[in-house]
């Protein structure tokens, strides 16, 4: 039987999707990470349901109340599964995303730099108290708290191409700050292992992510993370990792950097060297060296502050060798996270489309909708390899019809491009003025697609 009941317009949706579960072998994959057949209903069937489901108008609750529900598994046994603790999601993620990253480098040149990048986004919650390990959360994109978790997650880049490969809900280290209840389970156990991750610190959680990447044979030159992750600790564990970091540097009078036999803030050191004049893409660059018990070797970069033209910002790179120019631009692709993060939860229904209450379902939802986000991104970069940031792909409905999925990528690449160079910044406003820039852009046909999708999430 067939997972999703499709339209004879969406047949280009159903053959992306049946290609997508074999070449990436999302049935063994499954099946390495304990979702395998127990009695009843293959576990793949279920997964293929809940993969597809997105492109669908309604949700599974209304296609049971409208009769246009056609599986033969009922909502009780796609609960079990989707609440069944003993699936590794985390390596799921990983293998899924290490498939896709094997298939993607061969399009790459070797020169070409590779890049895990970090960031978390905040998963809210409203009925908190009653959503295992709900917590009050800080987001530091609006200094404040929120209620529910911050979604801790790492992706691979090339440049062209994002890749997620793994993520933590977090709730929070600080037991006063968790709001909901908590299963207990042996902390040998998959499970319980899975909770103990979801009361790391952010930066633990981090290095414990780049760590999962790198056992499930990813790698990458650098790791790119803004300033909320940016210490001297954080950069000196993930050398020790075997990898250089590029980050916006924090200006903190609490953290010291050793310049010339000193320990000096960053805006010491920024103040007592000459800057360069004229349009220099950089002010001033100098060699430290960051950590405390071992130490090693670094390059601050500082640059205009293009939203306030009288103040600066700082990168700091563990990598000397590479030029002020190269560290600027590498840094630049930490924004496909930012755009990733847009598209999941605009699009592929990350916070609406999962009501559950336990975090094993959860932290299943989210795996399943970064494979979602995969396929996407594989899609596009086969159908048109153009170099290009690329992260949008929505063939979902009958309006798209009368082009070729090929056509479509070529008009939303373009589109991209031009609002890229357009919008740069990071901001929250301005990141949701890229997004209504770039949907402005494109044909209405396209504009009604996207829109309907909203609507229906």
């Amino acid at each position: 039987m067939s997972i999703v009941s499709y339209s004879g317009e969406s047949e280009e949706l159903k053959n992306s999707i049946l290609n997508f579960f074999s070449k990436f072998q999302i049935s063994g994959v499954l099946k390495t990470c304990n979702g395998y057949k127990q009695k009843g209903i293959q576990p793949i069937q279920i997964f293929r349901y809940k993969f597809s489901n997105i492109f669908q108008p309604m949700s599974m609750y209304m296609q049971q109340r409208t009769g246009a529900y056609k599986e033969d598994f009922a909502k009780y046994t796609f609960y079990r599964f989707i609440n069944d603790a003993r699936i590794n999601w985390t390596r799921f993620s990983n293998t899924i995303a290490k498939k896709a990253i094997d298939l993607i480098k061969p399009l790459t040149d070797d020169t070409r730099i590779n890049a895990f990048i970090i960031d978390d986004s905040i998963f809210e919650r409203t009925s908190v108290r009653h959503t295992e390990l709900g917590a009050k959360v800080f987001d530091h994109c609006d200094m404040r708290y929120k209620k529910g978790y911050r979604m801790m997650t790492c992706g691979w880049t090339d440049g062209s191409t994002f890749i997620p490969t793994g993520h933590t809900l977090l709730s929070s280290h600080q037991e006063k700050n968790v709001l909901g209840f908590e299963r207990k389970f042996d902390s040998r156990t998959l499970a319980g292992k899975r909770r103990v991750r979801a009361k790391l610190k952010g930066t633990d959680a981090m290095l414990e992510l780049i760590k999962d990447a790198q056992h499930a044979g990813i790698s990458a030159d650098y790791v790119l993370f803004d300033t909320w992750f940016s210490s001297p600790a954080q950069l000196t564990a993930i050398k020790g990792l075997g990898l250089d970091s590029i980050a916006m540097v924090k200006n903190s009078s609490r953290i010291y950097y050793l310049y010339n036999g000193q320990k000096l803030s960053l805006k010491k050191i920024y103040g007592m060297n000459k800057k360069r004049r004229g349009r220099s893409k950089y002010l001033l660059s100098v060699d430290v060296l960051v950590g405390s018990e071992k130490q090693i070797p670094a390059k601050i970069v500082f640059v205009r502050n293009n939203r306030r033209k009288k103040d600066w910002i700082a990168f700091i790179a563990t990598n000397t060798e590479i030029s002020e120019e190269e560290i600027i631009r590498i840094y630049g692709k930490r924004w496909q996270i930012e755009v990733f993060f847009k598209t999941c939860k605009c699009h592929l229904n990350l916070i609406g489309e999962c009501h559950s209450l336990s975090y094993d379902a959860l932290t299943a939802h989210v795996s399943i909708v970064f494979a979602r986000y995969i396929l996407l991104a594989f899609e596009q970069r086969k159908s048109q390899d153009s170099r290009t940031l690329g992260e949008i792909f929505f063939f979902m409905y009958a309006e798209l019809a009368d082009i070729t999925f090929a056509e479509a990528m070529s008009v939303m690449v373009k589109a991209m491009f031009e609002t890229i160079s357009t919008v740069l910044n990071v901001t929250n406003e301005q990141m949701d003025l890229f997004v209504d820039v770039f949907i402005s852009k494109l044909p209405e046909y396209l504009q009604r697609a996207l829109a309907l999708s909203a609507s229906a999430a």
